[in-house]
């Protein structure tokens, strides 16, 4: 009974270590572990201009939701110091799930699967998806591409949102599918392809990065609007409202639609040439009446 009563006693021993060490592992919160180490981890993209975006041989980071970033960490985290850690649209998830990255500022879309994962603040940003054609196309709809080639990226919603809007409007859309947006956008600078479509944001992107901006141009019906937001974990909600608060005090006062127009409208780097992309109506909204509504809430 003795030695029953010893093998129990170190059995729960055991088992309360485990369990201590076990707690001591599970993530606290965000803010605390900031102010413990002096430091805050934001997860940002090499290639995603003009969201988040590396400049120059010494990969400094920049871009509209960069710049909320650092602007949100200086009102709740002012004297932590911000480390920058290139992330992918593969990679973004799970690092953010695990408390890699404390804030995910690249260009993510907000939706009901992802929200299982991760909780993501107040939208500032609706992406929309458009076509580029050349400056001196006459094509100003989806309606004057009928049996005309186009060029999409392969894995991107802008595929399925043709195919869809091909079935409804009884157009034909050939669509040519490159492997990533450079590719794509090949298709349209060689003639190949009559239109190039892709997430407007993204679009001025590589359009201002070509060889001759001013040789394109946005145009056509939205086929569909996407949600984009800044990201963190989901076992935070005290980060998450802090994040939230920070923003929508931005929104109010006028600052986030100034650095909007910076990002957007003004020349930028590296070849300082504007994006001329004003803000759609949608985002002018939310701006008004911040929310941080899924993909799903939105009408195609």
């Amino acid at each position: 009974m003795r030695l029953m009563t010893a093998n129990l006693t170190l059995a729960c021993t055991a088992f309360l270590a485990a369990f201590g060490a076990q707690a001591q592992n599970e993530p606290g919160s965000t803010l605390d572990k900031v102010q413990k180490t002096g430091k805050v981890v934001i997860g940002v993209r090499e290639s995603s201009a003009p969201m988040a975006y590396a400049i120059g041989a010494n990969h400094r980071f920049a871009g509209y939701h960069v710049e909320l970033c650092e602007k949100v960490l200086a009102q709740i985290a002012p004297s932590a110091k911000i480390e920058y850690m290139a992330i992918t649209a593969q990679n973004t998830m799970p690092l953010v799930q695990n408390g890699t990255v404390d804030l995910g500022c690249g260009p993510t879309t907000n939706n009901l699967n992802r929200q299982k994962l991760v909780s993501f603040a107040v939208t500032t940003y609706v992406s929309q998806v458009r076509m580029a054609v050349r400056a001196d196309s006459p094509v100003t709809s989806f309606k004057h591409l009928d049996g005309k080639t186009v060029a999409a990226s392969t894995g991107t919603t802008a595929v399925q949102l043709l195919r869809k809007y091909s079935h409804e409007n009884n157009v034909k859309l050939p669509t040519q599918l490159g492997k990533d947006h450079f590719e794509s956008f090949l298709m349209l600078e060689s003639g190949r392809a009559d239109a190039f479509v892709l997430d407007d944001n993204l679009l001025a992107g590589v359009l201002a990065n070509s060889k001759d901006p001013k040789g394109y141009k946005i145009v056509g019906e939205v086929l569909g609007s996407e949600p984009i937001a800044l990201l963190m974990r989901k076992d935070d909600p005290s980060f998450k409202k802090a994040v939230d608060d920070a923003l929508v005090r931005m929104m109010k006062s006028g600052e986030v639609a100034k650095i909007y127009d910076k990002w957007f409208m003004q020349p930028i780097p590296p070849k300082e040439t504007p994006l001329n992309l004003p803000m759609s109506d949608a985002l002018k909204q939310l701006l008004q009446k911040p929310n941080d509504k899924p993909l799903e809430a939105y009408a195609s």
